[in-house]
């Protein structure tokens, strides 16, 4: 079993910055990749990024490309989601969750969500 905790989210301007963590315990996370998804309000969760966690590989969506970074800190069992030029598209509960792989989409663990919000 691992458990995820999600913390960092907030309301932020147009413009501005985030950074989004995720927590493991129960289970070292070197086995897995780790993903960030989100869902706003009435539409369906998509994937944001993911990070191998064993090779430090990364993937992202078209639409936070340049402007997402994701990293681990390996001691600390943490994801980050770094978000900068933040827009109003990106309000969403975040969450993360384990992936079997970097190409997964299916998570097998997720967290409760960190609820972002960007004013306009």
């Amino acid at each position: 079993q691992v458990q995820l905790v999600e913390s960092g989210g907030g309301l932020v301007q147009t413009g501005g910055s985030l950074r989004l963590s995720c927590a493991a315990s129960g289970r070292t996370l070197r086995n897995y990749a780790v993903g960030w998804f989100r869902q706003a309000t009435g539409k369906e969760r998509e994937f944001v990024a993911a990070i191998s966690w064993t090779y430090g590989g990364t993937y992202f969506a078209d639409s936070v490309k340049g402007r997402f970074t994701i990293s681990r800190d390996n001691a600390k069992n943490t994801v980050y989601l770094q978000m900068n030029s933040l827009r109003p598209e990106d309000t969403a509960v975040y969450y993360c969750a384990t992936l079997t792989n970097l190409n997964s989409r299916r998570g097998d663990y997720w967290g409760q969500g960190t609820q972002v919000t960007v004013s306009s």
